[in-house]
């Protein structure tokens, strides 16, 4: 399956993404900030980067840039609980999938991260 990382600064949300992900075949990765996950980025092969927008260090968009700067062929699906959050991916309209909602249930994760990976 695919090769994934997960970048939320919520523990608990991070651990529970990751741990269904895996259920569905994907190996996963995780980091609790944006920099960390720019670091994991370097280090290896990902097919799908799965990222809060808000989080301490780098946020998701800044690492979105980053990301689609270094790997153009790195596909991105971003997360966000506030609405202000999800107007400040519009910039990145050609380098992101998606935007999903937080709160989000497990099938809707789980067929945001398939749907990301078929486009």
């Amino acid at each position: 399956m695919a090769r994934i990382l997960i970048t939320e600064d919520e523990d608990t949300l991070r651990t529970f993404v990751a741990r269904a992900l895996r259920l569905d075949g994907h190996e996963t990765e995780e980091a609790a900030d944006g920099a960390e996950g720019l670091e994991k980025l370097k280090s290896g092969a990902f097919d799908l980067l799965l990222s809060d927008i808000r989080m301490p260090v780098m946020d998701g968009i800044a690492l979105a840039h980053e990301a689609s700067s270094h790997f153009p062929q790195l596909k991105i699906l971003l997360m966000t609980g506030y609405a202000e959050q999800r107007e400040r991916a519009d910039d990145l309209a050609r380098k992101i999938v998606d935007v999903v909602p937080k709160p989000f249930a497990l099938p809707d994760i789980r067929k945001a991260v398939a749907l990301a990976l078929a486009a």
